[in-house]
C-alpha cells in the first residue's frame, strides 16, 4: 500500500468536528461555556456553506448541540472528553495504486504529551469509531501525533516541529529518521522539513508546544505562507524572522526552494493571559473556499483575507472570529479536520 495524504485545497467530501463538552479546555462558568460553545457552531455553520459537516457530540451534549446547530451539520454521538478534531480525529489519506480507497490515520494521542489537565482517553478512540463509518482503512500508527502537527503539500512534503514529534512527553524513544520512517508509511512523505520550534505561547501549560499548524502550511507546492509578528515588543518578532530564514534554505519533495509568503499577524499583542499566538495561519481550506481567522480587527482581517484568496485562487475567504477558540489553545483548523473525496 502507498498511502498519501491529499494537500488540503485537494476536493473535500466533508468536514469534520467535535461539539465541545463541559470540562478544563471548555472553560469554568456558565458563561465561559457558552462562548466556547458558539465559537465552534459558528465554524460549523461557515463550513456549511461550503460542504457538509459532521459533527461528533458527546451523549452528554446531545440536547445542546441539536438546539445550536442547524440542519445542515449531520450529528453523530460518541464519547468524547476533548473536541480538538484536528488533533485526536483521524488524518485521512489516499492510496493512488487503488483509486477509491480511502484510509484512516489513528496517530496515538496522549493529549499533547500528557500533561495533568488533559482529559484524552475518550477521544483518542474517535479515528477507530470514524473510520468504519466512511468505509475507510485503519492505519493505525504508533506514534504519539496530532494532525495539526503536520502539513503536507499533497505530493511528498511534510512540515513538523522538533518540539512535537520529539516531544520527550510524547515519544521518548523517537529520533527524526525514525519519525520520517513512520510518516513516509502513513503519509506518503518523502521529504520532511523540520521546524526547530513554534510560536510561543504554545508553550504555555495549556499550549501543543509548537504545532505546525499555526506556524506554517503550504498553500501550493513550493509555496509556504508563514505566520509573521511585526511588532519588535512581541517574543515572536524573533521567532517568525528565525523560522522564515531557515525555511528560505529548505527544498520540498521535488527539490523546489520554498517561495515563502507573510501573513502578519494581528495588531493585539497581549490577551489577559500572556503574549498571543493569534494567527490567519490557522484557516481552513474548503471547497470553493477559505474559512479564516479573525481576531475583531477590521483592517488585519481584511487584509487576511485578500493574502488568503491570492494564495488559493477562486476561492472565497469568510472570516470567523476566533478569539474565544484561541483562548482556550487553537485556531479553526484545529478544530476540524478534512476528508478527503476519493476514487474521481
Amino acid at each position: 500500500m502507498s498511502w498519501r495524504m491529499p494537500s488540503e485545497t485537494a476536493p473535500h467530501e466533508r468536514t469534520w468536528m467535535a461539539f465541545p463538552r463541559e470540562g478544563i479546555t471548555l472553560g469554568e462558568g456558565a458563561a465561559e461555556r457558552e462562548e466556547g460553545y458558539a465559537a465552534w457552531t459558528a465554524v460549523a455553520h461557515a463550513v456549511a456553506e461550503f460542504e457538509p459537516v459532521t459533527m461528533v457530540v458527546d451523549p452528554s451534549e446531545l440536547a445542546r448541540a441539536r438546539r445550536m446547530l442547524s440542519g445542515d451539520v449531520e450529528i453523530i454521538e460518541a464519547p468524547l472528553d476533548e473536541f480538538w478534531m484536528r488533533d485526536f480525529g483521524p488524518t485521512f489519506v489516499v492510496d493512488d495504486e487503488r483509486p477509491g480507497v480511502l484510509g484512516a490515520v489513528d496517530w496515538t494521542f496522549n493529549g499533547w504529551g500528557a500533561p495533568e489537565w488533559a482529559e484524552w482517553r475518550k477521544s483518542a478512540e474517535i479515528a477507530r469509531f470514524i473510520a468504519p463509518l466512511v468505509g475507510a482503512e485503519l492505519v493505525s500508527s504508533v506514534l504519539v501525533n496530532e494532525g495539526g502537527g503536520i502539513h503536507v503539500d499533497g505530493e511528498g512534503t511534510v512540515l513538523v516541529t522538533e518540539t512535537v514529534q520529539l516531544d520527550p512527553r510524547r515519544n521518548p524513544y523517537a529520533d527524526k529518521a525514525r519519525v520520517e520512517a513512520e510518516l513516509a508509511r502513513t503519509i506518503g512523505a518523502t521529504k520532511v522539513v523540520w521546524l526547530p520550534r513554534g510560536l510561543t505561547r504554545d508553550y504555555d501549560e495549556f499550549g501543543t508546544n509548537g504545532h505546525v499548524d499555526i506556524v506554517a502550511t503550504i498553500t501550493s507546492p513550493g509555496t509556504l505562507l508563514l505566520h509573521s509578528q511585526q511588532n519588535p515588543e512581541h517574543p515572536d518578532y524573533e521567532v517568525t524572522r528565525e523560522l522564515r530564514a531557515l525555511l528560505a534554505e529548505q527544498t520540498d519533495a521535488a527539490g523546489r526552494r520554498f517561495e515563502i509568503v507573510d501573513l502578519p499577524a494581528p495588531e493585539t499583542l497581549r490577551d489577559e493571559e500572556s503574549f498571543v499566538d493569534y494567527s490567519y495561519v490557522n484557516h481552513l481550506v474548503v471547497n470553493d473556499g477559505i474559512i479564516a481567522c479573525g481576531f475583531g480587527e477590521e483592517q488585519a482581517d481584511a487584509a487576511a483575507r485578500e493574502i488568503l484568496e491570492a494564495a488559493y485562487p477562486g476561492r472565497r475567504a469568510v472570516t470567523v472570529d476566533s478569539r474565544d477558540i484561541f483562548a482556550r489553545g487553537g485556531g479553526i483548523h484545529c478544530i476540524t479536520q478534512q476528508q478527503p473525496v476519493v476514487g474521481r
